[in-house]
């Protein structure tokens, strides 16, 4: 079983309501510092889905509330019923390569129930989702400028 590093604690949210204006703060601007300004991706990253019924937030942080890592889990019922999707995977600079992200994941997966799971792997990274059952349903496709590849448990 894997687990944060110890200075981490895990927290998800269910209801954006619920949570703290400095959380959300937190998370919004790791993924504009990885997403943005790191992979050079402009686009609306706060696009509402967050806000949605059905949504959960995942994050790591620190005592400091310094967010390490980040995801979130969608349920895409409109394209497929029991369909659920995983994105927005960022993880802070300093904390990558120490596992954040895998505790992160396995508690995406396992929030979706069994059900089908879809993800649109930064393609250098199938054989790291992969390890968590992933596989590849689809071409490569290329989005902001780095190639991706449609994945699926289920």
């Amino acid at each position: 079983m894997r687990t944060l590093p110890n200075e981490l604690t895990m927290h998800t949210s269910s209801d954006l309501a619920a949570m703290s204006a400095a959380a959300l703060y937190r998370i919004a601007r790791l993924r504009q510092e990885v997403f943005v300004v790191e992979q050079h991706c402009v686009y609306l990253d706060l696009d509402g889905r967050d806000a949605e019924a059905g949504t959960t937030l995942l994050w790591a942080e620190d005592a400091a509330g310094d967010v390490a890592a980040t995801m979130r889990v969608l349920r895409e019922d409109a394209l497929e019923p029991g369909l659920s999707s995983i994105g927005r995977v960022a993880t802070a600079p300093v904390w990558r390569g120490r596992g954040v992200a895998a505790v992160l994941l396995d508690a995406a997966i396992q929030s979706c129930d069994g059900g089908p799971i879809l993800i649109h792997a930064q393609s250098y990274l199938t054989d790291w989702y992969g390890r968590f059952g992933f596989q590849a349903s689809g071409p490569e496709f290329v989005e902001d400028g780095i190639p991706h590849t449609p994945m699926r448990i289920g």
